[in-house]
């Protein structure tokens, strides 16, 4: 467990003017700066950085965070990678809390592990393209597929030269454990160690940090087999969440609008020589729900290409089924397949990008896709298709839990196997599809903010105006008063922090809904503005309203009694209290 403590000072320390601009360069706009939104494609700025909230906010899609929020979103990695990674820019070492002396240990140990596996293939993939400079057998076959020196430079390619035990001289314990967990060396049941990778062009993986992962080496030889050979499973590498590719097309990804999913590493560098930059490709395995996941934190459109073989249309298939559970309404799929005789590789080369990139707009659509697959060879004539074509179609339409589309789909094979959608419905048992409420980064209208409200923004702006006192605004149990009540305690313990820090700690407390009214207003508010006049005007209708509520709730005591049985005093208050209201 992170301190939450930790955080709070993280957020305090870090610039997130910084931290984005590594990434998307930004330009000064007033006192903000903005930049054309990473998040969706556009082509005016609508996306600005607060350094004096510390927030992000697109005016376009309603995408918004902090530092650690953008590291997630645009990154792809896990909050606690995000803490780390911002830690050790500022300097900060991050504490653990509740573990004890064993796990601690433990942890160090896994630590040094992964940080053991990461300079062993860091170094291996440099032996390997100091090798590929010396052979001009692997030089000149990347020049027969139309390599460039740029774009092999650019994707770190390498070659692991022919022989059993060439990284003998880069790691001269050739025993070491770490050779084998890493996957660059095999042990045979004689207890012999010899390379994973002879004689192959290697393409290393890397994660979204841009470390190397994993390697993947391709054949040089037609005839060896097989023709890709990956690193297997380790501690840093696992085949079903990564894509090669991605660490380097992430910006060509976000400015093209689109990534395009090949099947090979050749295929990607290929298209990259000829400009198209968005590929990426799944290793080894199909497409999986953590890969769209992955891609969705970069574009809204994904474009799925294949060779029109048998094993492509049967990849083709499974990335399909395999993308339901992780479909949104916003996320457009498309499959390309090429004719048989071509992959991604040779199309582009025999016919260029323009050609290549016109096929992709064309491609089908993924409700098309899935229609025309379930009846592909059901005439869906007779009764008999009509119930084998729902029965295929029923664990498609369960794992779809997008609202739009999934009602969409349904209404489509309810037309097609000529039954109401009510009637498929019934006879299908079928979950209904979550319509969930509006998205906080879908455009919302603005309703006048209560007075309550107003006070927390100044208090989140301006935390050292917070005072004890201020807590008797808030005795009440609604969403308001929670609300209200953390964020003066927030204040109180923290009265230098930012804004970003204050949302932070009050978010586990407060309703998730009313959280994002606050982070979106907290947005659009003027900085120009006198936070700490706003702030006395904001308190002042506040003791006035809650005197009023004292007043009403003696003037309601008192008037249950009946009024011989009221002391001078009372009725002397209740005069006054009848007066007043």
């Amino acid at each position: 467990m992170i301190p939450e403590s930790f955080i709070q000072e993280l957020l305090n320390r870090v610039d997130i003017v910084d931290v984005i601009d590594k990434s998307v360069p930004l330009k000064k706009a007033g006192a903000n700066y903005s930049a054309c939104c990473p998040f969706h494609n556009e082509k005016s700025p609508s996306f600005t950085v607060s350094p004096t909230k510390q927030f992000y906010h697109c005016f376009g899609c309603g995408a918004h965070g902090t530092a650690i929020g953008f590291l997630m979103e645009y990154a792809g990695l896990s909050f606690v990678e995000s803490i780390h990674d911002l830690a050790k820019n500022v300097g900060m070492i991050v504490p653990q809390e509740q573990s004890t002396q064993e796990s601690r240990e433990a942890d160090a140990q896994n630590k040094n592990i992964k940080l053991g596996l990461q300079e062993t293939l860091q170094q291996a993939a440099n032996y390997y393209k100091a090798e590929l400079k010396k052979s001009e057998r692997a030089i000149d076959y990347l020049k027969a597929r139309g390599l460039s020196g740029i774009i092999a430079a650019k994707f770190q390619i390498g070659y692991a030269p022919a022989g059993w035990q060439n990284l003998q001289s880069v790691f001269p314990q050739y025993e070491n454990e770490a050779l084998q967990t890493a996957g660059l060396v095999v042990e045979n049941e004689q207890g012999k160690r010899y390379d994973r990778f002879r004689d192959r062009i290697m393409f290393p993986i890397h994660d979204q940090k841009g470390q190397v992962i994993g390697f993947g080496g391709r054949v040089i030889n037609p005839e060896d087999t097989p023709k890709y050979y990956n690193s297997p499973e380790t501690p840093l590498f696992q085949k079903g969440h990564e894509l090669y590719g991605l660490f380097v097309a992430r910006r060509a990804i976000r400015d093209a609008g689109r990534a395009l999913v090949v099947e090979g590493y050749m295929d990607v560098v290929a298209l990259a020589q000829y400009g198209i930059e968005y590929a990426v490709a799944a290793l080894g395995t199909a497409t999986t729900p953590f890969h769209i996941t992955k891609l969705m934190r970069q574009t809204d459109e994904i474009v799925f290409c294949f060779d029109g073989d048998n094993a492509g249309r049967t990849a083709a298939w499974r990335a399909a089924i395999n993308a339901l559970p992780a479909l949104t309404d916003g996320l457009k799929l498309r499959f390309l397949f090429l004719p048989k005789e071509h992959d991604p590789d040779s199309y582009v080369r025999e016919f260029g990008k323009e050609k290549f990139e016109t096929e992709m707009q064309a491609g089908m659509p993924l409700s098309q896709y899935i229609v025309q697959h379930l009846s592909e060879q059901n005439p869906l004539n007779a009764q008999e298709d009509k119930v084998k074509f729902l029965n295929d179609a029923e664990p498609i339409l369960r794992q779809i839990i997008a609202p739009k589309f999934s009602l969409m789909m349904r209404k489509r094979i309810a037309e097609l196997a000529d039954v109401s959608e009510a009637e498929m419905q019934s006879l299908l048992k079928l979950p209904v599809p979550n319509r969930s409420p509006v998205k906080a980064t879908q455009k919302q209208s603005r309703a006048p903010l209560s007075i309550k409200k107003r006070f927390v923004l100044m208090l989140l702006m301006q935390p050292s105006l917070a005072k004890t006192e201020h807590l008797s605004f808030s005795k009440g149990f609604s969403e308001e008063d929670v609300l209200l009540q953390a964020s003066i305690h927030a204040a109180l313990r923290q009265p230098q922090s930012k804004p970003a820090a204050l949302l932070h700690t009050i978010e586990s407390q407060v309703d998730t809904r009313l959280l994002h009214e606050i982070q979106r207003e907290l947005h659009l508010l003027d900085e120009s503005l006198d936070f700490a006049l706003e702030f006395e005007g904001a308190r002042t209708q506040l003791v006035d309203m809650t005197q009023q509520k004292q007043d009403g709730g003696m003037l309601d005591s008192l008037k249950e009694k009946p009024f011989s049985a009221l002391t001078a005093e009372e009725r002397e208050m209740l005069k006054k209290l009848t007066a007043k209201k």
